[in-house]
């Protein structure tokens, strides 16, 4: 099999899409795993916290 242009795209086309595929997955499961629910949790409402107001 010769290493030039041709083979190198066809390469990184076929198994660029299955790397892409694996991480979005694995971003998804982290994401959605039970024991982290509280940690998204406390990020979502860490924006709302009392110490942040406008001065006055």
């Amino acid at each position: 099999m010769p290493l030039d242009h041709e083979t190198i795209v066809a390469f990184a086309k076929s198994w660029g899409l299955f790397y892409l595929i694996a991480m979005s997955v694995g971003i998804m499961v982290y994401a959605l795993w039970p024991s982290n629910r509280t940690r998204f949790d406390r990020a979502k409402t860490s924006i709302l916290d009392k110490d942040d107001k406008p001065w006055s």
